[in-house]
């Protein structure tokens, strides 16, 4: 299975987003590790395990991410993904319909890696949870990419509904953002992310296809404490230049006494994760981490940036 990289920072730290009509071309940095046994399967599905160097260009209705000369095109108006290989000078065309239909079974097959660890994804049908949302700004600064930017921590708390989080288990989302004032130029591959995030996912961020349907297949409650992160988001001033996230599980104690029950609800799954460690009850272990740092920014960008070179031939 073909592996899509959109990172999922773009999307979830979209910032006063602005209508894709500019152009922008920025050099960027990304890294996502997962840990434990999600790690483990990624693994499986060939995740990247090294920070990727980039170089990000928007124009019109085309974004091109591209590093030492290959990587993808993504063409909002045709619908249609290119993969560049500079080392063979070849391009393969994917349609955002065949990327629905790739996603949909890199689900199907989380689950069923899943079940051969006997690790199940946890039922929707288990307890309710209450989300709690904290926002703070720190105070520190630093200068990025030429820009003066403040530290804002946010954090993301899903819990069982009564209970705190080390009584009943639950998911932490945290968002460290280095936040420069608003960069006009940075709203459009924002703003670019999140058009082809709806057109092919709906309201739901990309990783990779087969890392984010990992992710959910062992830790359903990601989803919906990832749409509160991205909507509190929205209401900060400026726009994020380095945003390091981490998602943390915290063991149910009542999973380990009542085994029967772990495969009901969030928390549930979290302690049968933590069991096969022999984790105590009440401690965040790590999912997994990310960072996203953008080294420059520049408000323009030709064709050529966005274009796959002529000599290069459609490999099918």
């Amino acid at each position: 299975m073909t592996k899509r990289i959109v990172p999922i920072l773009a999307v979830l730290c979209a910032i006063a987003v602005a209508p894709v009509s500019a152009d922008v071309k920025t050099t960027e940095r990304t890294f996502i590790k997962f840990e434990g046994m999600l790690g483990r399967m990624i693994g499986l599905f060939g995740g990247s395990k090294e920070p990727k160097a980039s170089t990000v260009a928007v124009r019109g209705d085309r974004k091109a991410t591209l590093a030492e000369g290959s990587g993808r095109i993504v063409d909002l108006g045709e619908e249609k993904i290119y993969d560049i290989d500079a080392r063979r000078k070849t391009y393969t065309v994917t349609t955002f319909d065949e990327l629905r239909r790739q996603f949909k079974e890199a689900q199907e097959n989380a689950a069923k890696e899943a079940e051969k660890t006997e690790e199940k994804p946890a039922e929707r049908t288990g307890p309710e949870y209450e989300i709690d949302f904290d926002v703070k700004e720190t105070g520190a600064t630093k200068e990025m990419a030429g820009y003066n930017t403040r530290q804002v921590i946010s954090v993301v708390t899903m819990r069982q509904k009564g209970k705190t989080l080390e009584e009943g288990g639950g998911l932490v989302l945290t968002s460290d953002l280095w936040i420069a004032p608003r960069i006009a130029a940075l709203d459009e591959i924002a703003a670019f992310d999140r058009k082809f995030a709806e057109k092919v996912y709906g309201d739901m961020p990309t990783m990779s296809l087969n890392q984010l349907a990992a992710l959910l297949a062992m830790h359903p409650g990601f989803e919906k404490a990832q749409q509160k992160l991205s909507t509190e988001a929205e209401k900060l001033q400026g726009t994020p230049l380095m945003t390091t996230m981490t998602l943390e599980s915290v063991k149910d104690p009542s999973a380990q006494q009542q085994p029967s029950e772990g495969n009901q609800g969030m928390g549930g799954l979290a302690g049968r994760l933590m069991r096969r460690k022999q984790e105590t009850p009440g401690t965040k272990t790590k999912v997994f981490g990310s960072t996203h740092e953008i080294a420059s920014v520049a408000a323009t960008a030709a064709d050529a940036d966005v274009a796959i070179p002529a000599e290069f031939k459609e490999r099918k």
